[in-house]
């Protein structure tokens, strides 16, 4: 079976062509496993399925994530030692060092993207405490790949979603940019910069990881995908399809649509747009064509409406999505396209009665999140973001809100399909031009996603109850409308609410970071004022711990803990959920998250906010916001779990969380209490603890609907594997979490158990380790990690074609667990090739045409920089009167040439020649015909002069006709 990744979207019983529209997407991780009586794994069932695909936007566009060289830490060019030196350093294309196209970056370590080389260093007390006590500093990046002469003439524009943190980009020797935040797209044109056939492209990344935007840990490298994409002379600017469904005032629906246009035609082009909106199934619904014409060089627009009459509305609980088609015909003929999903769907902030979404209310139940997962840091998988949002929305959670970045463009993919609304943050309050750029940057890409419903402009700044602050917002808000105002616009203020001038008076909706005694007050002051909290919560719980011991950092998970700022989950979202003109909230956080270790610092290396921890393991938070946010499915959890040897007869507390109408709580078939439902604060008891079941039951009008219980387990005998899916992808870009716990006799899950596990697998690797536990500084790449309180994850990654994945798990003293997973036969999205390792000599220095014959040491003089020529290796010399003409370079040959020698290839040489290395002369061509040149090149370190003598017939063109290269023997 083979299973076009790019073409089928799969997902249950689901099957839909991306040439079509875009169904809603179910919600498998909604399912969860029933108890099995000692409190069964915290996860949903495993599914034998695979996740969507993501949609393909831009069809022109190849992913370029394969085949990086990279390097840990700085390389430092050589001293410049010579006013030539001097002189060549700083002209185009002739960047030094790692930088420079004929680097040996031969010994340099080979990895795929997303990478953040970070994730892979120890923890030392020494580092930053906000980045999780990991070592950043510098690295380099480097890759080598061929356009195909036929792509001289197109536009050619490379894109690295991401690079933590400050990144500067040569491309073929010359910088092409800086960039100065790890959130916001580099995109380059390399057009001017681009070499075609034979001659190959060389890119290197300078990344400097110190730099910090955030306080919390940030990553290392290029942790987002890296894309080149080729397009006509005139085509669609990227992100330059704006279509945004707005509904009319007598109730039907239109869509206006803006194409940016840009060009590298070398005159004013007319050009056609045609615009197809396709429904969910794959049927055009509307079609609409516009003209325009587009300067050279420049850019242009075209503007078209759409009409549709009774769509399909974008919801949480069914989030459909249609497919705009945009195509640019020149001359009849589709040279872009573009396939943008959208969805229909009207919001509004309401001064009393909070969100509403298609006209009915609907409380914001968020998190906030920051792109981290243990094992692997910030490079998370598109997979792998799309599980953790899964385990959202099984929570009953409906909101996002992207603290404090812009997201990964694959999460708002995600979000779209999902249902779940977006609050679509900034990372910089600066309105200087650079700033400004990466502000309308986040608009213009995430403009058309249905799932953002709010712009932030900035979180906790010191200035927003300034002037100066104003007059900031004043601007960014500016900006934001021009290009989008169909959204509002907020800020995330800790502060200055009631200051005579602060930033809630020139925002649309006023965020409020905790703060939440002063709810009643803000709108008795601010009656029209749409206000929502924009975080809340910052309690502390360690998952699977239900006694706080400060000396071991460790917090109770009965969410009795909470930062002096903020409140525990159950005060934090009552004071939300009982005051309707608040419109929802965004916990801090969904998951634990590395860095910023709070309330506890060294040997604490990460956070003790998350409802879920750093693996997305729930913790009682998970099921307390279950309780209060989940309407359509009946909810009942216990806290904590019941193995507690050596407690017997001690008071316990027992926690139940319920959405239903009244629970009865049973210890070994007794009831030990009964009450009404307190959805918002739960229920408790104190419970003399002994060993067995306890047993909670929820009813509904007198009806049982749900039930849950724990058992007290025996020793562990076993380790057990759980997958979230019994298939993968055969892509190597698929991942996904696997469980790792022990059970007992009876095959039951020990909520106690803290032993280290070790892992091999066949099939696939994996890709990181981690058990969620705060305090831990085992490494979170390898094959082995602990359990703790009775999980750990490892992330994997399938290997390529059909075939199985096999895992198998051990540990001291219990039998061994063996997981296989299915890998399907899945074509992988298309890679750019990476280039063979010979060496180009592309650049000579050609003397002027000589009378007689020159000896192999002629040569300009220091300093001559006009007496010989700058050529390039595949420039031909016109034909002229018969003569000769010295070619010489110096290089200095890669490692392995250096120590095995290889040889130098010339593709052809126009004329007689010899070639000389190092004064000595290796090989001669006799016919002047142009023809190919090959010739030994000896072992040896250091630099190597290379001189090429060429007798010129005067009827033919001479010199270097073609590729000069050096191979490795």
């Amino acid at each position: 079976m083979t299973v076009a990744r790019r073409e089928l979207l799969l997902l249950g019983s689901a099957v839909v062509g991306l040439v079509g529209g875009i169904a809603p997407m179910p919600v498998f991780a909604a399912r969860r496993r029933p108890a099995d009586g000692a409190g069964a794994l915290p996860m949903p069932e495993p599914v034998d399925t695979l996740p969507a695909a993501l949609p393909v936007q831009d069809p022109a566009r190849v992913l370029m994530d394969r085949g990086w060289m990279f390097y840990e830490g700085d390389v430092e060019p050589a001293p410049l030692e010579t006013h030539d030196a001097t002189y060549a350093s700083v002209k185009a294309g002739n960047a030094r060092g790692a930088a420079a196209v004929d680097f040996d970056d031969s010994d340099w370590q080979s990895v795929d993207l997303p990478h953040d080389w970070a994730s892979f260093q120890p923890f030392e007390k020494t580092a930053n405490v906000a980045q999780g006590y990991r070592a950043r500093g510098i690295g380099w990046y480097r890759r080598t790949f061929r356009l195909d002469p036929a792509l001289r003439g197109r536009r050619i524009e490379l894109e690295f979603g991401g690079v933590a943190t400050n990144a500067t980009v040569w491309v073929n020797g010359s910088v092409v940019s800086h960039n100065f935040s790890g959130y916001s797209a580099i995109r380059i044109d390399l057009t001017p910069f681009a070499r075609f056939g034979d001659e190959a492209n060389v890119v290197a990344v300078r990344v400097d990881a110190n730099a910090m935007e955030g306080w919390w840990y940030e990553g290392a490298g290029l942790y987002r995908h890296v894309w080149l994409g080729d397009y006509a002379p005139v085509s669609i600017a990227t992100d330059g399809v704006h279509g945004d469904p707005r509904r009319r005032a007598d109730g039907g629906w239109h869509v206006p649509v803006t194409t940016t246009l840009t060009s590298i035609a070398p005159t004013e082009t007319p050009i056609t747009v045609e615009a197809r909106l396709l429904d969910p199934q794959g049927r055009v619904v509307a079609t609409g064509q516009a003209q325009a014409s587009v300067p050279s060089l420049d850019e242009g627009t075209a503007t078209l409406d759409l009409p549709v009459s009774d769509p399909t509305l974008w919801s949480i609980e069914r989030p459909t999505l249609y497919t705009l088609h945009v195509r640019l015909l020149r001359d009849g003929q589709m040279v872009d396209e573009r396939r943008v999903p959208i969805g229909f769907r009207t919001i509004r902030f309401d001064a009393d009665k909070g969100f509403f979404l298609n006209e009915k209310p609907v409380k914001l139940k968020g998190v906030c999140l920051h792109q981290d997962h243990a094992g692997v840091g910030t490079a998370i998988p598109d997979a792998l973001i799309g599980w953790r949002l899964e385990r959202l929305k099984a929570m009953g959670c409906n909101a996002v809100r992207s603290s404090h970045n812009a997201p990964t463009p694959e999460l708002l993919d995600w979000c779209d399909r999902l249902g779940l609304v977006v609050m679509d943050e900034n990372r910089q309050f600066n309105p200087a031009p650079e700033f400004r750029a990466q502000l309308e940057w986040l608009v213009r890409r995430d403009r058309n996603h249905p799932s953002v419903i709010l712009w932030s402009v900035f979180n906790e700044e010191p200035m927003q109850g300034t002037p100066s602050g104003v007059e900031m917002v004043k601007r960014m808000a500016h900006w934001v409308r021009a290009l989008d105002d169909s959204r509002p616009v907020t800020a995330a203020m800790n502060g200055a609410f009631f200051n005579p001038i602060n930033v809630a008076q020139v925002v649309d909706v006023t965020g409020f970071n905790y703060y939440q005694g002063d709810y009643d007050r803000y709108h008795q002051l601010n009656p029209t004022k749409p206000m929502t909290s924009s975080e809340d919560t910052s309690a502390f719980m360690t998952r699977g711990a239900f006694e706080s011991d400060p000396a071991r950092h460790i917090a109770s998970s009965y969410d009795d803990e909470a930062a002096s700022w903020g409140a525990t989950h159950r005060i934090a979202w009552k004071k939300i959920a009982d005051r309707p003109y608040v419109a929802g909230g965004f916990v801090w956080t969904g998951f634990d998250y590395h860095g910023e270790p709070t309330p506890y610092e060294w040997p604490t290396i990460a956070s003790f906010f998350g409802i879920m921890d750093l693996c997305g393991f729930p913790k009682t938070a998970f099921d307390i916001h279950r309780a209060a946010w989940v309407d359509d499915l009946p909810v009942v959890a216990i806290a904590p779990h019941w193995t507690w040897p050596g407690r017997e007869g001690k008071p316990t507390k027992v926690m139940v969380l319920s959405n239903a109408e009244r629970v009865v709580l049973r210890l070994n078939g007794k009831t030990v209490g009964e009450a009404a439902v307190d959805r918002l604060m739960g229920n408790e008891w104190t419970v003399p603890y002994a060993p067995g079941r306890i047993e909670a039951i929820a009813y509904r009008d007198g009806r049982e609907v749900a039930r849950t219980a724990h058992e007290t387990t025996g020793a562990p005998v076993a380790l057990r594997l759980t997958p979230a899916r019994t298939v993968m992808a055969g892509d190597t870009e698929d991942a996904q979490a696997i469980t790792i716990d022990a059970v007992d006799a009876k095959g039951r899950h020990i909520p106690t158990a803290n032993l280290m596990s070790r892992f091999t697998i066949d099939g696939g690797a994996i890709i990181g380790v981690g058990n969620g536990d705060p305090n831990s500084h085992e490494p979170e790449k390898g094959n082995q990690r602990s359990l703790f309180n009775g999980l750990a994850q490892m992330i994997v990654r399938p290997d390529t074609g059909r075939g199985r994945i096999v895992i198998r798990a051990t540990a001291d003293g219990l039998k061994p667990a063996t997981l296989r997973l299915d890998r399907l036969g899945v074509v992988p999205r298309a890679q750019v090739p990476v280039a063979a390792g010979d060496m180009d000599l592309r650049d000579w220095r050609r003397s002027e045409r000589q009378d007689t014959r020159p000896s192999p040491d002629f040569a300009p003089a220091s300093n001559d920089n006009n007496g010989w020529a700058f050529v390039r290796a595949g420039t031909p010399t016109p034909a002229e009167a018969a003569g000769y003409r010295v070619y010489r370079t110096v290089m200095t040959p890669r490692h392995a040439v250096a120590a095995r020698g290889g040889e130098i290839r010339f593709a052809s040489v126009g004329g007689m020649a010899s070639l000389w290395v190092d004064g000595k002369m290796v090989a001669e061509k006799r016919d002047p015909q142009p023809g190919p040149l090959v010739a030994p090149l000896a072992p040896g370190a250091g630099k190597r002069t290379i001189v090429l003598i060429v007798a010129g017939l005067g009827n033919i063109e001479s010199g270097l006709l073609g590729r000069v290269s050096v191979r490795d023997r």
